[in-house]
């Protein structure tokens, strides 16, 4: 567990923010290193705002406003989730609007947001961490959409993006429903962001662009990828999970036209996942995209039918229930970092374990430090990132 010194220097902007855009006086919003960074920093500003609060650091002690001053940002407003009725509160996310330079100065950037939701993630050290693991475990178990967390955050965005459109119009559907709202967040919270995110693209066609840091996706990627079989297995293992899905999604021909209606209506939007490939809460996104690229380039109809399908969701359909996993994106911008800290072992060392108990404390240590946050704020020289776009390409008639 953190300590209270470790706690209060990491909420420090000053000693654990971006170094490197503390220098810089304007924002690049072109550079994706910079909306990156800021994007991250203002989901840490949530994680600060509810630490300020559980600490008492209050009347000019706070720490989280220089997460989002320094960028030019203020709050707007909190989204709380009740613990136990509504006079026991905790902050889940934040409401930040880009402030226009005094004087007006130069015009807003097409790539600026003018708002931005985000959405802090599990803290586990918090005196109120169950509320969060159970939260993890609906995300486990495919049902952080029945929560009163994911209810508020929509009900949150909803009515920014119902305010925007009514005052200025610029949550315009005529142009392509894009919107100057980011939905940003790490670990659940960015669960919770992508479900609001999928929910505002399917239902109203608000295509809002949606950071995603660390984003949870539960497969059994994790536990195959320690087993360290070569490539061409894994080819064959998911080439052969394909093939089962697009039958049983004959059989169950109706599922199978719900998802591809689902399909359509999401690929628009492309959320930006940042995931590290030692995460093993992450590799199911890894493996989700990288493997079906695979199949559909070996076997083109089959891959654009399996990517639609999951085990799960089909049996979910037999008993009536459309369940959609949130994995399953039809477009997608990944961003995966494959960098380890100098004082963690990598993959190849960790493969080279001779004890079991060795390799599992190795391993619990590289999925702990590739969890942080800290991680996507941090200059491209830092980071080993690799970008891949995944795109949906519609069935021919």
């Amino acid at each position: 567990m953190a300590s209270s010194s470790d706690v209060d220097l990491a909420d420090r902007f000053d000693m654990s923010g971006p170094t490197h855009m503390m220098k810089e006086k304007i924002i690049h919003w072109d550079k994706e290193e910079h909306r990156r960074c800021v994007a991250a920093c203002l989901v840490k500003g949530a994680y600060v705002v509810e630490n300020d609060l559980n600490r008492r650091r209050m009347w000019g002690k706070e720490l989280a406003p220089a997460w989002w001053e320094n960028f030019g940002f203020r709050t707007v407003d909190v989204i709380n989730d009740d613990v136990i009725d509504d006079n026991d509160q905790i902050v889940t996310g934040t409401i930040y609007e880009h402030e226009t330079p005094p004087g007006g100065g130069e015009p807003r950037h097409p790539l600026s947001p003018r708002y931005v939701v985000a959405f802090r993630g599990t803290m586990t050290w918090h005196p109120k961490a169950f509320v969060d693991l159970y939260l993890d475990l609906q995300v486990l178990f495919n049902t952080l959409q029945d929560s009163q967390r994911f209810r508020l955050a929509k009900a949150a965005v909803q009515k920014l993006v119902d305010t925007i459109h009514k005052g200025t119009g610029v949550c315009d559907h005529a142009v392509g429903g894009r919107c100057v709202v980011w939905l940003v967040g790490h670990s659940l919270g960015a669960s919770v962001a992508l479900e609001v995110g999928r929910v505002m693209m399917t239902e109203q066609g608000y295509n809002l662009p949606t950071f995603l840091f660390n984003p949870p996706q539960v497969s059994p990627a994790p536990v195959i990828n320690l087993l360290h079989p070569n490539e061409k297995a894994k080819r064959h293992l998911h080439a052969a999970s394909s093939l089962l899905k697009v039958g049983l999604g004959k059989i169950m021909n109706s599922h199978e036209e719900h998802m591809e209606k689902l399909f359509e209506r999401l690929s628009p939007w492309t959320p930006e996942l940042y995931v590290h490939e030692s995460h093993p809460i992450c590799q199911g996104y890894i493996d989700y995209f990288e493997q079906r690229q695979l199949v559909q380039e070996r076997f083109r109809g089959i891959g654009n039918s399996a990517m639609k399908l999951s085990y799960r969701d089909m049996f979910f359909s037999v008993l009536g229930k459309n369940k959609e996993r949130p994995h399953l994106l039809p477009s997608a911008l990944l961003w995966k970092n494959s960098r380890v800290d100098d004082d963690v072992e990598d993959h190849k060392k960790l493969s080279k374990c001779k004890m079991l108990q060795e390799q599992l404390h190795q391993y619990k240590k590289l999925a702990f430090n590739a969890h942080s946050l800290e991680h996507w704020w941090k200059p491209d020289n830092e980071l080993s990132l690799t970008k891949t776009q995944y795109m949906y390409s519609y069935p021919s008639a």
